[in-house]
């Protein structure tokens, strides 16, 4: 499939063809403006493709309801969103019927758990209107905790773990593996260690598929991918 928007002709993703078996992690590297966030947006029809089509369990995109399509799907944006209320309230936000849990399980795979239990109130505990009170790394957790919480069946985690040291983020991702109910995940990421485990990566560059494989594969083929990951792991030897 290709897409533009709607005020230019120009296309920000260019004939792109992508098969993701269900229950596989699939990461998205790129340089920005790449096209990452524009191809995890077509997938709940934040916009639609503008040739071709999307489809989940053979069935295009634009046949689902919205509301059937979104339930299926939770999606984790580059900015964490929080909610004056309490915890609970925005574990809760988007599933209202929610059990203990299904919100328990989230906290742990999340790593929210572990700053959760300090609070004074714990699920009960005030947030104020954009996570104001709380830091980057432990808005982020909750609201990928929110995501989890429905247990959908696609995960879209559009750089998501930006504010996370190494080590969280390294157990985030094995939790993930390990979940119970194994969601189909796209991560965007801009950290190649974060996603060299992911059964899949996928380089975009100016819209178009220059590489798709495992790490190890797209090192030894793809160059835009090995300079991506030289500059980093130079940068952490630094």
């Amino acid at each position: 499939m290709s897409f533009h928007y709607a005020d230019s002709d120009q296309l920000v993703l260019n004939h792109v063809n992508l098969d993701v078996p269900a229950g596989e992690d699939v990461a998205l590297v790129g340089s920005s403006g790449a096209g990452k966030t524009t191809l995890c947006s077509l997938i709940p029809r934040f916009y639609d493709a503008t040739e071709g089509e999307i489809d989940i369990a053979g069935e295009n995109v634009r046949e689902y309801t919205y509301e059937s399509l979104r339930k299926m799907i939770s999606v984790v944006p580059q900015k964490a969103q929080l909610f004056a209320g309490t915890i609970r309230d925005n574990l809760m936000f988007g599933c209202p019927d929610a059990t203990e849990e299904q919100i328990e399980e989230a906290l742990v795979i999340s790593q929210a758990k572990e700053f959760v239990d300090t609070k004074e109130g714990r699920l009960d505990a005030v947030v104020e209107q954009g996570g104001k009170n709380l830091s980057g790394g432990q808005r982020q957790r909750l609201t990928l905790a929110r995501a989890l919480v429905p247990q959908s069946d696609i995960l879209i985690m559009d750089d998501s773990a930006s504010a996370l040291d190494y080590a969280t983020d390294a157990k985030l991702r094995k939790a993930i593996q390990n979940m119970k109910r194994k969601p189909t995940v796209f991560i965007v990421s801009q950290r190649t260690s974060s996603i060299q485990d992911a059964d899949s990566i996928l380089v975009l560059d100016d819209g178009k598929i220059a590489g798709k494989g495992t790490h190890e594969e797209l090192i030894a083929s793809c160059d835009i991918y090995r300079e991506i990951y030289e500059t980093q792991f130079k940068k952490e030897e630094a």
